[in-house]
């Protein structure tokens, strides 16, 4: 398999509008765009086969719950053979305010669980990330709540943009390379750019 894009999130009606599972909710938007039903079961993970522009892809999210992500990351990425740098990760980041969407290739995790759950299972950091802030609360001892709880009326407000941002700017490394989609989908807050407009 080409490419192997995985969204990041828990399983489970509990956790799908939580801002944890904004990786699920932007592979969603990806997969409804590009008309690959998320239907296989297999893996640790619900995942299915299309193309991009003519290049192999492969859609999955984890159902491991986040904190056993690289168990499914580690089988997808065995059974299918994929190169690490054709690897993208969607993911969520409280260091980057909401609405904020940074790409890389490697790195640390942060903290992030499902990121060091992979790192652990592929013995490696070298994939691509499409981090998506969902900022944080002033109480650090909150975190482990705050992304488990619902987005904000006022933060749903930002959230299909975001979504799609982050699932064009998935496409975009698939068609173009890191540093193109780079240049073209970074930005700091798609709130600033509304104020700009």
């Amino acid at each position: 398999m080409a490419y192997l894009i995985i969204g990041l999130g828990n399983p489970g009606k509990r956790y799908e509008s939580t801002r944890h599972n904004i990786g699920f909710m932007a592979l969603d938007v990806l997969a409804a765009q590009l008309e690959i039903a998320l239907k296989q079961k297999s893996f640790n993970a619900l995942w299915g086969k299309g193309t991009i522009a003519g290049n192999n892809v492969l859609l999955a999210e984890p159902q491991t719950f986040m904190n056993l992500s690289g168990t499914a990351v580690r089988q997808l990425q065995s059974f299918f053979k994929t190169d690490i740098s054709n690897l993208i990760v969607i993911h969520d980041d409280l260091d980057l305010p909401l609405g904020a969407v940074r790409l890389k290739a490697g790195g640390g995790t942060a903290g992030h669980k499902g990121l060091a759950s992979i790192e652990s299972n592929l013995g490696t950091s070298e994939f691509v990330r499409v981090r998506l802030g969902i900022g944080k609360p002033v109480d650090k001892s909150r975190i482990e709540g705050y992304v488990l709880e619902p987005f904000q009326k006022e933060e749903k407000i930002v959230l299909p943009e975001l979504l799609q941002w982050a699932a064009d700017a998935s496409a975009e490394i698939v068609l173009s390379g890191l540093q193109k989609a780079i240049s073209k989908y970074q930005t700091k807050n798609i709130n600033f750019l509304k104020k700009e407009d």
